[in-house]
């Protein structure tokens, strides 16, 4: 019998990939978000960066967009024992999006300090979720450091 290996996954690991979704968001003039929807079993099934300037709609963020194609990937509206990874802290309009699609546990990468969802009282997401922070929170924030640096030359 052929022996499987499969890599380590962790939040490291998917907040990478989420970092190259953000990074393909600088690139085409956006915010640099990138989102993505792991199931239980590891599998990414949903997808999304920010495209509020490509469409024209400020509903287009990274988490949104996630959220829906891990919903048409099901072909469910609800996303339990799943995982969103995000490299920006969740807004207010994404974390009522979160809360509706009830996902168990989010990951994030830097903290927005003006418009996140933990700034909020009382609590969008309800508490018994899973929250974790800080995940690549450098790297995030560099990409989105460097977004602001550069629309201000």
């Amino acid at each position: 019998m052929k022996r499987v290996t499969y890599p380590i996954f962790s939040h490291e690991y998917f907040m990478q990939k989420a970092l190259q979704l953000a990074a393909d968001a600088f690139e085409r003039g956006e915010i640099p978000v990138g989102a993505l929807v792991v199931s239980e079993d590891k599998k990414i099934i949903g997808k999304g960066s920010n495209q509020t300037e490509l469409l024209h709609d400020i509903t287009a963020h990274a988490e949104i967009l996630a959220i829906t194609a891990a919903s048409n990937y099901l072909g469910a509206k609800y996303l339990r024992e799943c995982t969103l990874y995000v490299t920006l802290e969740p807004c207010v309009m994404c974390a009522g999006a979160i809360a509706w699609s009830q996902i168990d546990r989010v990951v994030f990468g830097a903290f927005d300090k003006k418009k996140g969802f933990s700034m909020q009282s009382p609590p969008i997401i309800h508490p018994k979720k899973d929250i974790v922070s800080g995940v690549l929170e450098y790297e995030s924030e560099y990409l989105l450091k460097e977004f602001f640096k550069k629309l201000r030359e």
